[in-house]
């Protein structure tokens, strides 16, 4: 396997020169002189540096709560790793569903929690085989950018100090096949995924309205099942049929204790951007 070059996030306020983003730095605090969590920024690849400028509005970035004693604290070898960059590819399927992947339980990094596959930036569509076992030629897919979320583990200061800082950038793949050819092209890494699934919008839906952060029962939506089939990864790679509540999906981060299996703030955050896509291409959700 190539050696793939470590791509660091670089950001540029006020037509300042680009700097490497520090590891304790809030991307989202850089650009706003308020505790909002979404700004709008320009994005380029540029010698090796992701580099985000402001423009001219994310949820709950942690950094942006650390005093500077518990900034001080993180181990140097930590903020030393500077802002990491990383793509997430909602790979959407002829008959407009998109794939959701489990994260391994063994990954130290948000185990268990249901994102889209993920990648290093330059690592492409060659990555994206290695972790599901499916061969697309760039000629057969388009892509388009959706959006960008800076992600910190973990999520919350109350489970504990940062450990890793990303800007996932995340990219909509359209290809010219359906769900059902390419599930049966999935062989995933069982080392990073434990579980596949396909999603529609109505689904979509469902799982965008567990906002994380806000509390209260969730309302049914009409005309869902209550239980989901999806693809469960065996330690050898192996794909089986199982079922899965919906209500799992629909889970919210906890504020404190132990993570649950659910979706992940960020790639709720990418669906409802899909969602939004698929409403501008006139497609009935």
């Amino acid at each position: 396997m190539e050696k793939v070059t470590k791509i660091l996030v670089h950001l540029s306020k006020n037509n300042v020169a680009p700097q490497c983003a520090r590891f304790v730095q809030s991307i989202t605090g850089h650009f706003t002189e308020t505790l909002d969590d979404e700004v709008e920024v320009k994005c380029s690849l540029e010698n090796n540096r992701f580099i985000l400028c402001d423009c001219e509005k994310g949820r709950g970035i942690p950094l942006k709560y650390l005093s500077v004693a518990e900034a001080a604290a993180i181990p140097l070898d930590v903020q030393s790793r500077g802002v990491d960059v990383g793509v997430a590819i909602l790979l959407q399927s002829a008959n407009q569903k998109v794939l959701l992947t489990r994260r391994a339980a063994s990954l130290r990094i948000f185990p268990n929690v249901w994102v889209p596959p993920g990648m290093l930036l330059d690592a492409g569509l060659r990555e994206l085989r290695e972790e599901t076992g499916l061969k697309l030629d760039p000629g057969d897919v388009s892509a388009q950018l959706l959006g960008l979320w800076e992600s910190v583990f973990p999520p919350m200061l109350s489970r504990g100090m940062p450990q890793r800082h990303h800007v996932v950038t995340y990219m909509l793949l359209n290809t010219s096949l359906t769900h059902q050819q390419l599930q049966a092209s999935l062989h995933p890494k069982p080392a990073e995924v434990s579980g596949c699934l396909w999603v529609d919008a109505s689904l979509v839906k469902a799982i965008v309205s567990a906002v994380d952060g806000e509390e209260g029962s969730l309302t049914p939506l009409e005309g869902l099942a209550p239980t989901i089939s999806v693809s469960e990864v065996s330690p050898e790679g192996g794909l089986s049929e199982s079922i899965l509540p919906l209500s799992v999906l629909c889970n919210r981060a906890p504020n404190s204790g132990e993570d649950v299996e659910r979706v992940s703030t960020g790639t709720k955050y990418a669906l409802e951007l899909w969602l939004k896509n698929l409403e501008g291409q006139g497609t009935r959700c």
